[in-house]
């Protein structure tokens, strides 16, 4: 049978199979759990649309030669801290230490940091674990809470592979909203009114429109999630070491939570790793499971990013006011042009544009490859989404004039 196809009732069915209704019975019970069908009431249950794992990765501009990249969203290269010493001390260690099975899958002195940073930052105490990456994770606390076909709400324009993961775990997405300050309060309250049971949020560096939870967006949303107390709530604080705007933290207002910090932006993609902290039930689901499939991150890893983090290998301050310059630099070049654009912290710039297909097409026409907007969207505008990272002083005006010929000045539109 194929996606969105009617299954028929459950009696026809073991009458025409020749078996007890129970067994019929059961068998949806086990499909409906396993996200393959989904029930509504007297409307019977149809076959569930297929998962889209990775169809917003097809969404994307293949960068001819002598065409400029902006749509990457990695972070500049120069930017990077040299791993090198990093890891050969961390080796040099694991000599002298080998860590072996039974062994404690958390570093000690990654935990100690972790801790005192987020405890600076206003995080709730919690115990801890690591991840590979923010979106393993997140990705471990949805199922560690979660069944098939519990809904979602999550940011839009948002992060497309969260965006697509969702869906592949046989869950359900809402839009919530996204300003300048963060989510909207109001359609975080729709959303949640409705029935969802998780919420993720982004608190700074918003992929795509660089959106910070501002204190008073933060103040709103906590006296929306005390409403809900049941509700999972997600913090994803991947922005960690390239922002320099404070944390204004969710985490704790619920029953359930989670707060992640990756280093990927910070220390680069391929670095795999990311720190967990949350409610002591949902931490001992996710270190449970982890322990019957990978059993932990590697404490090599975990004992570079130590290294990486005491040795003052790169100044967060200096990486944060370069990504900014570069940033706020295109904005003002865009503003200049009558064109519209977000982007208060991150990597990226996000252009609202009346015509997605359009604007990506005449960008790259005229050398520039930019993003498009629907790898972030669900039911927000067309948007286009440029990554600033390595954008040269020399590159914003150009840049600018190009975009505003393809899209002209656009004063009345927004992304929300």
């Amino acid at each position: 049978m194929g996606p969105g196809q009617l299954l028929p009732p459950m009696r026809e069915l073991a009458i025409e199979l020749g078996v007890n209704p129970n067994t019929v019975a059961a068998a949806y019970r086990i499909l409906r759990e396993r996200g393959v069908i989904e029930t509504a009431g007297r409307r019977g249950s149809r076959v569930r649309p297929r998962p889209a794992t990775t169809g917003r990765e097809y969404v994307r501009v293949e960068v001819p030669e002598g065409v400029r990249d902006v749509a990457s969203g990695n972070p500049d290269p120069a930017l990077l801290p040299s791993l090198a010493k990093a890891f050969v001390a961390a080796a040099e260690q694991s000599d002298r230490e080998p860590v072996l099975y039974g062994d404690d899958p958390v570093e000690p002195e990654l935990a100690r940091i972790a801790r005192d940073r987020m405890a600076a930052d206003g995080v709730p105490e919690g115990p801890l674990v690591v991840a590979a990456g923010s979106l393993d994770a997140i990705e471990r606390v949805l199922v560690a809470h979660l069944k098939p076909g519990d809904t979602v709400a999550v940011e839009d324009p948002g992060w497309g592979s969260l965006l697509d993961l969702i869906p592949a775990l046989g869950l359900r997405t809402v839009p919530v909203g996204v300003d300048d300050d963060g989510p909207l309060p109001d359609d975080v309250r729709r959303a949640l009114d409705a029935g969802a049971r998780a919420l993720i949020v982004t608190d700074r560096a918003q992929n795509p429109t660089g959106a910070v939870v501002s204190a008073t967006r933060a103040l709103a949303l906590r006296s929306v999630l005390r409403e809900h107390p049941e509700i999972l709530l997600i913090e994803d604080d991947h922005g960690h070491g390239i922002v320099d705007l404070p944390l204004h933290p969710l985490a704790g207002t619920t029953r359930s939570w989670t707060f992640v910090r990756s280093v990927a932006k910070a220390y680069g993609p391929d670095l795999r790793l990311a720190v967990l902290t949350g409610d002591p039930v949902t931490v001992d689901r996710v270190r449970g499971r982890q322990c019957l499939g990978p059993g932990w991150v590697s404490r090599l890893q975990q004992r570079a990013v130590v290294r990486l983090w005491t040795d003052d290998a790169q100044d967060p301050t200096a990486v944060a006011a370069a990504y900014g310059s570069r940033r706020d630099l295109l904005l003002r070049a865009l503003a200049e042009r009558g064109v519209e654009a977000y982007g208060r912290s991150g990597l990226n710039v996000w252009i609202p544009v009346p015509d997605e297909t359009g604007a990506v097409a005449r960008l790259l026409h005229a050398g520039w490859a930019v993003s498009p907007g629907a790898r972030f969207r669900m039911s927000a505008p067309p948007g286009i989404r440029i990554t600033i990272s390595t954008l040269g002083t020399d590159e914003a005006g150009p840049l600018a004039d190009a975009v505003a010929s393809a899209i002209g000045p656009a004063p009345a539109r927004s992304y929300v």
